[in-house]
């Protein structure tokens, strides 16, 4: 089952975005295959904003674990984090 999880910033947070970015690219790129997507929303100057990454997991649960075990959530970068289940209908590669 495929999840978005989309994540907002905590206002005035890009220095802790840029500290975390390199631990954050690390772990996403740990999840291989399960990862499907992933990048930054921004505003409208191109400045990050928050993410989304879409993951596949088992369940709610799993999903909910991976998104806490992400450094950008454990340095406390996120003002809200929302789990979203997501059908991939159009453009998916695997289907």
């Amino acid at each position: 089952m495929l999840f978005a999880l989309i994540c907002t910033d905590k206002p005035n947070s890009l220095e802790l975005r840029q500290q975390s970015r390199p631990d954050h690219l690390k772990f996403l790129e740990g999840l291989g295959g399960s990862l499907k997507a992933a990048g930054p929303f921004t505003d409208d100057e191109g400045k990050p904003t928050g993410s989304l990454v879409v993951i596949e997991a088992a369940n709610r649960a799993a999903i909910a674990e991976i998104a806490a075990r992400d450094p950008y959530a454990a340095a406390g970068l996120f003002a809200s984090v929302e789990i979203k289940p997501w059908k991939w209908l159009i453009k998916n590669p695997e289907a």
